[in-house]
């Protein structure tokens, strides 16, 4: 199993510090407003790593912190009138419920920066001792010039970089681009007592301090969206590596960005389209699988036709495991809890029973695995599963005849929706859209026309009526027990 790891600009083989151990820490949001599908897919993309690595036997300790002490969120704070602590706690219960409607499991360990003062205090300390940072007027800097890697992660010269970002211009640093470990207490801010004086810590030491904690110095996987690889990792690695001698994390995954039109998404820029906003509109599993069908390292444009196109992709999936669960063989769709789950894929192919459709299957089964081990290659494993899919809609409607049988068909289905549910698809049963009873008196004659046009082979009208009903909002689905209305959310 190869990862692309940011730090080194290759694929390197997965060989975790500890067999069959992976631990992984996710940089998560700072909480200071409702998520969007930046948010979305920086969340999707390491819920599927950290899925499939189950998947593959991995015992997965998973780590997401939240920012909940910032100058946004103390800002966003004083316009509302409330303190840093109400807001931040409002944002993490809507994040929680943004989060639960796409489908992403909540991390083994999710902490608080403000729960975890005394380690960040600790931390620094151990810089102050060994030459690495120093302390101006209760603040406490991070001198990059002692640590020569600086830069690595990002492929940055040091010469050329620029205070930006969140490296504030100071003229008491020592340099410039030196970065802030704890900031002296500021009216009407929060702070916390120090041996420095009253304070609050600077943003990068909170993730390397968390990460520490409850992974140990070293460990497997440190992940976020690629904004955060300068500074916020540079740093981490520099304050980290700095402090214990040792290499921070093995291996560093940084996803793309969504862009809306030319732009990076992103709450600061105020051109965000929030989860809650999408879900209403959208399928939670079709967005899921739109984001999936762009390699997590690569940017991805927004745009709502697309996941149109992909909600009727995914029917043809659900249609399967609709048409399983039709023959009576339960067990197949959502009804499964939203889990990490062992993959037995050799096992799972067994168990069709039938040698013909096993023959075809495998392939398939191989290639999404073949994928999935090439750095998470979700548009690889996505198009192994349309595969199946296409084998398995071709068993089913010869079912009946020269030995074929219901139950290998379905037990070919039930090993789809593994495989699917390994990115996280089909965890819980689909939610029914129900048509306004004027767009369903609409459509009943479109269709009963439609199928008399097929019956009599008028495949041009047969097309006109189907585009009739998808102006509807209604795709139609041919099953060998009839056409099928599958509506769109509106």
């Amino acid at each position: 199993m190869k990862i692309y790891s940011t730090l080194t600009r290759t694929k390197e083989e997965l060989v975790p510090l500890a067999p069959k151990e992976v631990r992984m820490y996710v940089c998560g949001v700072t909480v200071y407003g409702v998520s969007h599908v930046g948010h979305a897919r920086s969340a999707i993309v390491f819920d599927v790593i950290r899925r499939y690595l189950a998947f593959k036997g991995y015992r997965v300790t998973f780590v997401k912190n939240f920012t909940d002490v910032d100058d946004k969120i103390i800002k966003r704070a004083q316009e509302e009138g409330v303190s840093p602590s109400e807001l931040s706690e409002r944002y993490i219960a809507e994040f929680y419920q943004d989060m639960e409607a796409i489908g992403v499991l909540r991390a083994d360990i999710e902490p608080k920066a403000t729960d975890h003062i005394p380690e960040m205090i600790v931390l620094i300390e151990r810089l102050l001792a060994g030459g690495f940072a120093y302390v101006v007027d209760g603040d406490v800097y991070f001198e990059i010039r002692q640590f020569p890697g600086y830069g690595r992660l990002s492929g940055k010269n040091l010469d050329e970089l620029l205070a930006g970002a969140r490296v504030e211009v100071d003229e008491r640093k020592r340099d410039p681009r030196d970065f802030a470990l704890w900031k002296s207490a500021k009216p009407g801010e929060p702070s916390w007592p120090s041996p420095w004086g009253d304070g609050r810590p600077g943003w990068h030491i909170e993730c390397s301090a968390m990460s520490m904690r409850y992974l140990g110095e070293s460990f497997d996987i440190h992940g976020g969206g690629e904004d955060l690889m300068f500074p916020h990792h540079e740093c981490e690695i520099a304050q980290s590596e700095a402090a214990t001698g040792q290499p921070f994390a093995r291996y560093w995954i940084h996803n793309g960005f969504v862009n809306l039109g030319a732009e990076k998404m992103s709450k600061s820029l105020g051109n965000i389209l929030t989860i809650r906003e999408l879900v209403k509109r959208h399928d939670p599993d079709a967005l899921r699988l739109w984001l999936l069908g762009t390699h997590y390292r690569n940017p991805v444009e927004f745009a709502e036709e697309r996941v149109r196109e992909t909600a009727r992709a995914l029917e043809r999936l659900r249609g399967l495991i609709i048409e399983a669960e039709r023959l009576s063989v339960p067990g197949i769709d959502g009804r499964y809890p939203n889990a990490l789950e062992r993959g037995y894929p050799e096992a799972w192919l067994a168990a069709i029973g039938h040698g013909e459709l096993t023959r075809r299957a495998h392939p398939c089964v191989e290639r999404f695995t073949d994928a999935m081990d090439d750095d998470f290659n979700t548009p690889g494993a996505l198009a192994a599963l349309f595969d199946l899919s296409h084998e398995l809609y071709r068993y089913r409607e010869v079912v009946g005849q020269g030995g074929k049988r219901a139950d290998a068909f379905a037990n070919g289905v039930r090993l789809l929706a593994r495989l699917g549910r390994a990115l996280g698809l089909f965890q819980r049963p689909a939610e029914g859209v129900a048509p306004s009873p004027a767009r369903a008196a609409q459509a009943e004659p479109l269709v009963a026309e439609r199928e008399q046009a097929r019956n009599q082979r008028d495949w041009k009208r047969a097309d006109e009526l189907r585009e009739a009903l998808r102006k509807l909002g209604a795709t139609v689905e041919d099953t060998p027990t009839g056409p099928r209305l599958k509506w769109e959310r509106t």
